[in-house]
C-alpha cells in the first residue's frame, strides 16, 4: 500500500501512525491493513471509572434528603460526581491516545457528535459513554433503539416528562432533525406521532430503562403513513425503512471521514451500501476500501478537531497532565470539551474549529505542552464555569501547563529516523511555499525541537 494512502487511512480511522508502523505496514496490501484495523477493534473493553461511592444512592429508593446529614452526604456525592466527570473526561482521552482498537475509539467519538448527548451525572453519563462504544461498529437500528433508553439522553431531551397526558415532542423531533433524517424530511403530525409513541419511557435511578404503562399512549397513532398502535421501536423502525435515513448517517460518514465537501456521488454510494441492513462495520468497511476514498482531494483535506489535534501531539510525544483541570482548560479555549457539547446539535466541526483566537492558541499548543510555552491560565472551578469571563479576569496569571513529557517514547522511535521522514510522518498535507522556505531556513540539530517545529506549523493543523 502507498505509505501516503496508509497514512491518509490512519488519519481518518485513528489518530495518525508512527514511523516504524509506517514501515511495517506499507508492504501490506489494502485489503489486509484495513481488515487489520477492524480485527483490532473486535473486542472493545468498556471505559470504567471506580463509581462505588454512588452505589448506595443510585440503587436505593429516591428519599429526598431532609436532615442535615442527608443534605451535606448528597453535597458530598455533588462536589464528588464533578470531579469524577473532570476524571472520565481525562480518562476517555487517555483511551483515544493509547488504544489498540483505534477504530472502534474513533468510531466512539463521531457517534457522540451525531447522538449528542450532556448530563451532570458521571455514573449515567458512563452508561451513555459506554454505549456508544459498544455499537460504534453495529447495527444502526439497534444503535438508535439502545440510544433512546438511555438515561442521560431521556434527562437531557426531557423524555422522561413525555406523558400521554401531555407529549413532551423534544425528543421526538431531535431523533429525526438530528439523530437520523435531518430536517425537512419529517411532517409536524409525524413529531406529533412520534412523541405519543415515546410517552411513558422512562428510566431507573441505576439508569436501566422502564416502561411507566399507566403513562404511555397505547393509541392508534398514523406516523409516515402507516397507521398502528406504534411504541417508540415501532416509530424507529419506520424511520429505518426512510431510505433519507442512511443517506442522512452516510453524509455524516462521508464529511467525517472522507471530505468536508460533499459529493453526491460517493454519498450515494455509501448509502446504498448501508441501506441493505443498516450494518456500519460493513459501511465502514466499503469506505475504507473503496479507490475513491484515497483520491488525492481527500487527503489532508480536513481541519483537525481539537481531540484530533491533542491526540495527535500525545501519540507522538506522550504526556500527563499533573493537574487534570488544565487539561479541561485546554479543550474548553480550543473549543471542544468532551463530555460536554455546545448544544444537542454538538459541534459543527472543520472550519468552525477556527478563529483568530483558536487558530493562535493551536499553533502554540505543542510549545506549551511540550517546551514550557505559558499560556494565560489558573486554577479553575468546575466543569460548568464560565470559561470566558474567567479568561478575561484581571486576576488570571500567565502560568505553566504543567505536565510531564515522556520524551524517551519519541526519541526511542525517532533517533535513527531522518528529520525529512519526520517530517513525512507527522504532516501529509502538502507544504505552502511560505513554509517550505521557512524550514529550509531553519536548521535542527535536536530532534525534540525540530519535532516541535513541525507540529506547530499551519499544515499540522490538516489531515
Amino acid at each position: 500500500m502507498k505509505t501516503r494512502h496508509l497514512q491518509h487511512l490512519y488519519f481518518r480511522a485513528g489518530f495518525g501512525l508512527d514511523y516504524k508502523a509506517i514501515q511495517q505496514l506499507k508492504k501490506q496490501s489494502k485489503k489486509e491493513i484495513v481488515a487489520k484495523l477492524f480485527e483490532a477493534s473486535k473486542k472493545v473493553e468498556p471505559l470504567s471509572l471506580d463509581l462505588s461511592e454512588f452505589e448506595s444512592y443510585f440503587n436505593s429508593d429516591y428519599k429526598k434528603p431532609s436532615t442535615v446529614e442527608e443534605k451535606a452526604e448528597q453535597r458530598k456525592l455533588q462536589k464528588l460526581g464533578r470531579e469524577k466527570t473532570i476524571e472520565f473526561n481525562a480518562a476517555w482521552i487517555n483511551r483515544l491516545t493509547t488504544s489498540e482498537a483505534v477504530l472502534a475509539e474513533k468510531m466512539t467519538l463521531f457517534w457522540a457528535n451525531v447522538f449528542v448527548c450532556r448530563d451532570n451525572s458521571v455514573y449515567h453519563m458512563q452508561q451513555y459513554n459506554n454505549m456508544l462504544r459498544r455499537f460504534a461498529l453495529g447495527n444502526f437500528g439497534d444503535f438508535v433503539k439502545v440510544m433512546a433508553r438511555q438515561a442521560s439522553m431521556s434527562k437531557y431531551l426531557n423524555n422522561r416528562q413525555n406523558v400521554k397526558a401531555s407529549p413532551n415532542e423534544n425528543f421526538a423531533r431531535e431523533l429525526m432533525e438530528l439523530f437520523t433524517l435531518g430536517v425537512g424530511n419529517y411532517t409536524e403530525a409525524d413529531i406529533k406521532a412520534s412523541a405519543r409513541a415515546f410517552t411513558g419511557w422512562s428510566f431507573k435511578r441505576d439508569g436501566s430503562f422502564f416502561l411507566r404503562k399507566r403513562h404511555h399512549d397505547f393509541g392508534e397513532k398514523t406516523f409516515f403513513g402507516q397507521t398502528g398502535n406504534f411504541d417508540g421501536d415501532a416509530i424507529i423502525d419506520i424511520i429505518l425503512q426512510q431510505k433519507q435515513c442512511a443517506r442522512f448517517i452516510c453524509d455524516k460518514i462521508y464529511r467525517y471521514f472522507v471530505n468536508p465537501e460533499p459529493d453526491t456521488i460517493h454519498i450515494e454510494a455509501l448509502t446504498n451500501q448501508f441501506y441493505k441492513n443498516y450494518n456500519i462495520k460493513d459501511l465502514m468497511l466499503y469506505l475504507f476500501n473503496s479507490d475513491w476514498f484515497y483520491d488525492e482531494k481527500n487527503i489532508g483535506s480536513k481541519i483537525k478537531s481539537p481531540m484530533e489535534l491533542l491526540v495527535g501531539i500525545q501519540k507522538t510525544v506522550p504526556i500527563t497532565f499533573q493537574k487534570k483541570k488544565q487539561l479541561l482548560y485546554i479543550q474548553r479555549v480550543m473549543g471542544q470539551v468532551l463530555l460536554y457539547p455546545p448544544n444537542v446539535a454538538g459541534w459543527k466541526g472543520d472550519r468552525n474549529w477556527i478563529d483568530s483566537n483558536t487558530l493562535m492558541l493551536r499553533l502554540k499548543l505543542p510549545a506549551i505542552l511540550l517546551n514550557n510555552a505559558v499560556i494565560n491560565i489558573d486554577e479553575k472551578g468546575e466543569l460548568e464555569d464560565d470559561f470566558e469571563a474567567y479568561y478575561a479576569s484581571k486576576n488570571n496569571k500567565q502560568r505553566f501547563i504543567k505536565t510531564t513529557k515522556h520524551w524517551e517514547v519519541f526519541e526511542k522511535e525517532y533517533h535513527d529516523v531522518s528529520q525529512k521522514d519526520i517530517r513525512q510522518t507527522l504532516i501529509i498535507a502538502k507544504i505552502d511555499p511560505d513554509t517550505e522556505a521557512l524550514l529550509s531556513r531553519l536548521k535542527f540539530e535536536d530532534q525534540r525541537n525540530y519535532c516541535i517545529q513541525l507540529m506547530s506549523i499551519p499544515e499540522y493543523q490538516l489531515c
